[in-house]
């Protein structure tokens, strides 16, 4: 069975309800954008991304041609909700100038659009260019490390491998966040909120990799790691920690997160209160 979680943010499955978290939580996912996703907004992604241009040229101690240039511009002017033109536009840009010095942020910019479109494939393979061209990339690396989890199908005979690259990914992007430097457009404070959330993002794509491997421990860790490093967890996040308190026998904790779960609103706010409900009593019953 395949447990996809789409939407630049989710995930799933457990001892007791594979069947059930399998049908809720790709609902919920499908449904309406309620859960936190790794991909910014288009019109955040234009401003971060026209920021890298100067960037990229200021390190680089070079000009583009205008030409050049314009068609980078022309590239991330297109909307998030239009992959398909942007797609066009960056396999062009990279065709055209294919050393450029601009080949980095074209490649993100394409993760991005591969992602919109669910097109898995080209979405890692884009991921793999950009890590050639810079191992570092925090953003990449989260988000890769993220989505891998999210959209793991069990039956996959690669899907340890992959997971074992989430992993790898997501430790190695909580290393670069601790001494990377400061970009020149954002301040002290947008920084180290940008940092925050870099780190709460790889703590809970680890949560969800041990998670899928039955380590429960480990992934209760990680999302506890999450809420100590200062990030919120989403009602997903919350279900799943809730499931793995329960698989270790700490109904009280379990009910605690399945009740913060069963507070926000979403698609797995009625299951996230019965879950409270009967590991409330389970708690009990073992006293």
């Amino acid at each position: 069975m395949k447990f996809a979680i789409m939407g630049f943010g989710v995930r799933f499955f457990s001892i007791f309800a594979v069947g059930i978290l399998a049908a809720t939580v790709t609902h919920a996912q499908m449904g309406g954008g309620r859960q936190a996703t790794p991909i910014q907004s288009s019109t955040d992604q234009q401003q971060t991304e026209m920021h890298m241009l100067t960037d990229v040229q200021t390190q680089a101690g070079t000009k583009l041609n205008p030409k050049e240039e314009a068609a980078y511009k022309a590239f991330y002017a297109v909307n998030s909700e239009l992959p398909d033109k942007k797609i066009h536009l960056g396999l062009d840009f990279l065709q055209k100038y294919p050393a450029s010095i601009l080949t980095e942020p074209v490649e993100v910019g394409l993760i991005n659009a591969y992602y919109a479109k669910q097109d898995w494939t080209d979405f890692y393979a884009t991921a793999d260019k950009a890590l050639a061209l810079k191992p570092d990339d925090v953003d990449v690396l989260t988000n890769v490390g993220w989505v891998i989890p999210h959209v793991y199908d069990p039956n996959d005979p690669h899907g340890d491998e992959k997971l074992d690259k989430a992993e790898t990914y997501e430790k190695h992007a909580i290393n670069v966040i601790a001494t990377m430097p400061k970009p020149s457009y954002l301040n002290d404070v947008q920084f180290a909120a940008s940092k925050t959330q870099k780190s709460v993002q790889a703590h809970n794509a680890l949560g969800l990799v041990y998670f899928r491997r039955e380590d429960y421990e480990k992934s209760a860790k990680e999302f506890q790691q999450s809420k100590l490093t200062g990030g919120n967890l989403d009602q997903t996040d919350l279900y799943v920690l809730g499931l793995d308190l329960q698989n270790l026998g700490r109904y009280g904790e379990a009910s605690d997160a399945f009740n913060s779960c069963g507070q926000l609103s979403g698609d797995l706010q009625d299951r996230c209160r019965q879950n409270a409900d009967a590991a409330r009593k389970r708690d009990i019953a073992t006293k």
